[in-house]
């Protein structure tokens, strides 16, 4: 285990060590952005809305109490979905999504020797082929995290106020109960070091692919299964040191 984070580590000093230039990382990270954040927006907003929606209705359901307003089932909704839901909940969608891809594109060109004939040519290959998609993903998570939250509330509303177990104005007179602006700077943090951990994982993972077409396929379960692990370990470290 020591091993393969030494190793780890090295990949990410090579990866900022003799860049390319400037001019050719712009063009190749507007390139992962569009990968990574633009093609997931729709898997995004799908999972973000209805997960919205179960909380509020779930939520009120539990709720049974006359002596609880019901605006707080609002303020329920906000605070889970800020803090927790739309950070954690993206990244782990976006593991298995952008991870996996990640991984199985530098596996394919490692075992298709692209690698090697990038290095032949005096190009250094982590830089050109990593560091663009670690930027792009640190640019692009906390981006989608924003859209998480907001359809995530907006589907709590919808769901709130079309089943009829609670009114517009209390639903509103919630999220806006006792907000607290932390909270967002919170879970934009949370959002960058998931997306670290997302994309340099699965560049390692997949970098590092040896073998054939069985072994592209393992590293890129790999990389989903550790980016999620170290996504959850993340979460609760972050939660202890920054709450």
């Amino acid at each position: 285990m020591l091993k393969t984070f030494g190793t780890f580590v090295l990949f990410m000093r090579g990866m900022v060590t003799r860049t390319e230039r400037f001019s050719v990382l712009w063009n190749r990270t507007i390139d992962e952005a569009i990968l990574i954040g633009v093609d997931s927006v729709v898997i995004v907003s799908i999972v973000s809305a209805f997960i919205g929606a179960v909380t509020c209705v779930q939520i009120a359901y539990n709720l049974t109490n006359p002596l609880i307003p019901q605006s707080t089932i609002g303020y329920m909704v906000r605070e889970m979905t800020i803090l927790e839901l739309a950070p954690t909940i993206t990244s782990i969608v976006l593991a298995g999504k952008v991870g996996s891809s990640i991984a199985g594109g530098l596996g394919t060109m490692r075992i298709t020797e692209q690698v090697s004939a990038l290095e032949v040519m005096g190009i250094n290959s982590t830089s050109y082929l990593v560091l663009p998609r670690i930027i792009a993903a640190l640019l692009m998570f906390p981006l989608l995290v924003i859209l998480a939250m907001l359809l995530s509330i907006l589907g709590g509303y919808l769901a709130g106020t079309l089943t009829g177990v609670m009114t517009s104005q209390d639903y509103i007179e919630g999220i806006r109960m006792d907000f607290i602006p932390y909270n967002i700077v919170f879970a934009l943090i949370k959002a960058v070091v998931f997306a670290f951990l997302v994309s340099g994982i699965s560049s390692f993972k997949g970098y590092y692919t040896t073998g054939g077409a069985l072994e592209v396929g393992a590293a890129s379960t790999g990389a989903v299964t550790n980016s999620i692990i170290a996504i959850l370990i993340a979460d609760f470290a972050l939660a202890a040191l920054l709450l």
